[in-house]
């Protein structure tokens, strides 16, 4: 997920093939498109079929379902071993995982109160479901009994990584606990599923109730027409004909930070950003978020570690939160730096206009513009132009045809959840089908900020036949406006590439199981590699062309684009940075009396000595990647980043369109993520572990980049 507008984050990657067998209706579910064979092609979703009173049915039959197969698993007289236990658990579940997979895509990007409220009665049940089968004593023995004789089988390397990850599994959910034990951490995950949903919609109706609204022209002085138009579309959208609406969306928000010169509004709006889910309103997280770290500390000192962020680690790369405390801090300290003569040259604008204020967070985003163009006379709205959304697509294309040999073609009349959805078939240079992606690119009031790549279906073996996948890309870029069509910054575009690395990475699987255990902090690896191309000379000439006039864009502008690729690095890295530290900050406390979140919050920036015009990126009240999947986890980012810079460094000796290079990497990798060791994927693609040189350059943070 793209490092700055995540809010997952949550990866939603469902581990299933559509069930393809009709499944007895409960009830009167006769009507239920669950309960019926697939029939649409590729057996997609019949989206347009399911209505919210058909999920709750399904998933009560899919939990059912799951339980039938793992008690005949537990129950069975035959000797345990790989094929009858471990391969068998992988197999389960596939029907619930089909309904899971949509609900999931659809609560993240098309959701609404009714399926917000289904997911409240399902939690409960689903961390039920989930605590029977890890804490079921008969299926744990018989795991218990083929991981102790996993010296002496004859198993693949996907099979003992999958062996040793699913015994590992049961004891990190608390197979070894006694009884008392296990029904207090039933408990526990109840609340906690619970806990996570509240602070999601919470989260969501502050985002899509956070704006100002400007109703005369003088609130927009400083705006290209570009920006105005688009806030006039906002409000229209919002049934305010005749004004202007600037959302909390980074779309939206970002530049109207840029050129309005109104600082009472900038504050205004960068206020609304920075204060959601800490307003002391009904949507108010500080609560939330203090008692789910407190859950979390009592959790994984119930089974044996120190902190959350001990039992997270264990399972990464980084292994313990000391390492990657340590790894933070050599990065903050030039970061810091940077950031600082960045805020003295802005503060040098200010004084010379005889502002008379200090430089503010509101403020960064304005005089970083001015700034930019005063260095580098580098103006985002002349840009914008030549990355337009189609175009920015076609050039992902294209680097996929160069690079893995694919094709795109765009699918009509597929089922999709909403009308702007785009799907296209994925066919590799033989023509074989290899999969589906599914693309959403605009904001909505159903969608969660940020981007994100998840699944419809993952790849895995059905009787020795490849089951395709299905994945999704969903973001939330700058909506046409003015009759102009979608028109990216930079950073989108980056977004954009970034996203399309995971869908890579889904789409390019190799795996005979259903199950993945890829290392937390490489999961990155596969979309910020993507990055490195997004703005490449070479590749900016074949995609990046005027949307009006097909120019392609000139040479002085990719010359502008390489010179400032540094510029506000420091920003970029230490708002980051400081989010990280805040994560862990979080998670290595060891429970305790109730904690104040604003005060915690300012304790834990001042003992870093982040300056006051800095934000963290993501704080408590809104950090949705803390109550997903990157709980102790948010440096993911910046250390999968060692690996993707590292990993770049082989393309740029090669070549940056080299199929060889590319091959290598898919099949090392991308094909195999999750089914071996990390490191020992990358070094067989890399031959060696990775520098952290590459990863300082390309931040701008070694000394002679300064």
């Amino acid at each position: 997920m793209k490092k700055k507008t995540i809010a997952m984050i949550v990866i939603i990657l469902a581990v299933s093939l559509f069930w393809q067998q009709p499944v007895v209706a409960q009830g009167n579910q006769k009507d239920n498109p669950f309960f019926k064979a697939r029939t649409t092609r590729f057996q997609v979703p019949p989206f347009e079929q399911i209505k919210p009173t058909h999920y709750l049915p399904a998933y009560k039959e899919g939990m059912r379902r799951e339980q039938a197969e793992i008690d005949a698993i537990a129950a069975s007289g035959k000797k345990p071993t790989f094929a009858n236990t471990i391969a068998a658990m992988d197999h389960s579940g596939i029907f619930l995982g089909d309904v899971s997979a949509v609900f999931g895509s659809l609560q993240s990007a098309e959701t609404n109160p009714e399926l917000q409220a289904i997911a409240r009665d399902l939690s409960p049940l689903l961390a039920a479901h989930r605590d029977n089968i890890r804490l079921d004593e008969k299926l744990f023995a018989r795991v218990k009994a083929v991981y102790d004789q996993r010296e002496k089988l004859v198993l693949t390397p996907e099979e003992k990584y999958l062996l040793e990850n699913t015994y590992k599994g049961f004891v990190r959910n608390g197979a070894l606990l006694d009884e008392a034990g296990k029904a207090r951490l039933r408990q526990l995950n109840s609340e906690l599923s619970l806990l996570g949903l509240k602070f999601g919609d919470n989260m969501l109706a502050e985002t899509n109730s956070s704006r100002i609204v400007i109703d005369s022209a003088e609130g927009l002085a400083g705006l290209p027409e570009a920006v105005r138009a688009m806030g006039a579309e906002t409000a229209k959208q919002l049934n305010m004909d005749g004004k202007w609406v600037y959302t909390v969306q980074v779309p939206s928000m970002t530049p109207f930070l840029q050129y309005s010169t109104r600082r009472d509004l900038r504050e205004q709006l960068h206020r609304a950003y920075f204060m959601r889910g800490d307003r002391g309103n009904a949507n108010d997280n500080k609560e939330i978020i203090a008692k789910i770290a407190a859950l979390r500390a009592e959790r994984a000192q119930m089974l044996g570690y120190p902190t959350y962020a001990h039992f997270v680690l264990e399972e990464n790369m980084a292994k313990a939160p000391s390492t990657v405390m340590a790894f933070l801090q050599k990065l903050w300290t030039p970061a810091l730096e940077r950031a600082q003569k960045e805020a003295a040259e802005m503060q040098a604008i200010i004084d010379r206009e005889k502002g008379g204020f200090q430089l503010a967070s509101w403020d960064w985003w304005h005089y970083a513009e001015k700034l930019r163009q005063e260095k580098y006379a580098v103006d985002d709205t002349a840009l914008r132009p030549y990355f337009s959304l189609e175009k920015v697509k076609q050039g992902i294309f294209i680097l996929c045809e160069k690079l893995y040999g694919i094709r795109f073609e765009k699918l009509e009349g597929l089922p999709v959840y909403h009308p702007e959805v785009q799907v296209y078939e994925v066919k590799e240079g033989s023509g074989s089908h290899n999969g589906l992606l599914y693309m959403d690119f605009h904001p909505r009031p159903g969608k969660r900020g940020g981007a994100w790549s998840g699944g419809l279906r993952r790849q895995y073996y059905e009787k020795g036949k490849r089951v395709a996948p299905i994945s999704t890309l969903v973001c939330n870029f700058t909506r046409p406006a003015a009759g102009a069509p979608s028109l990216l910054s930079i950073d989108e575009v980056s977004t954009f590439f970034h996203e399309f690395g995971h869908s890579l990475d889904t789409l390019f699987d190799d795996c005979r199981y259903r199950s993945r255990s890829t290392a937390r902090d490489a999961v990155e690896l596969p979309s910020q590699i993507m990055e490195n191309w997004a703005l490449e000379p070479e590749l900016l000439k074949l995609y990046a062309h005027h949307y009006q006039t097909g120019e392609v864009i000139p040479d002085a502008l990719v010359e502008k684009i390489k010179n400032s690729s540094l510029f506000n690095q420091g920003f970029v890295t230490v708002e980051y940075l400081a989010a990280c530290f805040l994560d862990m900050a979080w998670h290595t406390l060891r429970g305790g009396a109730a904690l104040d979140v604003r005060s915690f919050e300012t304790g834990a920036m001042a003992s870093l000595g982040l300056i006051p015009s800095i934000v963290p990126r993501y704080r408590s009240t809104y950090f949705n990647h803390i109550i997903g999947g990157y709980a102790a986890g948010y440096y993911n980012y910046i250390w999968a980043e060692v690996l993707d810079k590292d990993a770049y460094e082989a393309f740029k000796e090669k070549g940056i369109f080299d199929a060889a290079t590319a091959g290598s990497f898919r099949r090392n990798i991308l094909a195999k993520f999750g089914t071996e060791d990390t490191m020992t994927l990358y070094k067989r693609f890399r031959g060696a572990e990775p520098r952290l040189e590459p990863l300082l350059k390309g931040r701008g943070l070694l000394p002679e980049d300064k």
